[in-house]
């Protein structure tokens, strides 16, 4: 998308400052009254409790993706399992979603540096900083945000019902998530991670691409 483009290399050291920082910098989403149809359908969203799976069809990339994407985590979750753990749950809530998962992976760097237990200034908690009043808008006041699964679940949920009322805009999209619809700094500062941290091509699409290049 255009607009989230400019500007990306200089916004590393931000990105640095964020996630070094102890204070979770997002998770300031804004209440909005929701009409009864669509409160029911994130009611739905975050109801199904299906076990998590990678959801990559083929063996060899799914082994892959979750070596590498371990590697890149590795200095910040020092255990393996449960690296593999939250890898594996944030590609299943992703895709669930209709998100790409290396967009959530970054977008969860800007959030809260992938602390469980992370709380924002405005009271949004854990890796995807979620607004506790997010559990109202559920009908779900017992669900606890700090949970892995239940905190990633949410997050997805949300950012796809943002996409969805921003007609698939990633900029508004992300400028709702984080409460700064309209200004670029946070959708940019997700963007950039997304791509210098967590940026990941299929193996047989990037064997293709190294083909058409070399009969070029």
């Amino acid at each position: 998308m255009p607009r989230l483009a400019p500007a990306i290399a200089a916004l590393a050291s931000a990105i640095l400052l964020a996630t070094a920082s102890g204070v979770a910098r997002a998770g300031a989403q804004q209440y909005e009254p929701l009409a009864a149809s669509v409160r029911a359908a994130l009611h739905q969203a975050v109801s199904d409790a299906a076990a998590p799976t990678l959801p990559i069809a083929d063996a060899g990339e799914r082994s892959r993706w979750l070596t590498e994407m371990s590697r890149r985590l590795e200095r910040r979750i020092p255990d393996p399992a449960y690296r593999t753990e939250l890898l594996t749950s944030i590609h299943y809530e992703a895709t669930r979603a209709g998100l790409d998962p290396q967009l959530v992976l970054g977008l969860i760097q800007v959030e809260s540096n992938f602390r469980k237990y992370a709380i924002s200034q405005a009271g949004a908690r854990g890796f995807m900083q979620v607004m506790p009043f997010w559990l109202k808008v559920m009908e779900r006041p017992d669900d606890n945000l700090f949970h892995l699964r239940t905190n990633l679940r949410y997050g997805c949920t949300i950012l796809r019902h943002y996409l969805d009322i921003e007609k698939g805009d990633l900029f508004r999209a992300l400028g709702r998530y984080n409460g700064s619809l309209g200004r670029p700094e946070y959708p940019n500062t997700v963007r950039a991670a997304w791509e210098r941290s967590w940026s990941w091509r299929p193996e047989q699409l990037a064997a293709g691409a190294l083909t058409s290049s070399a009969r070029n």
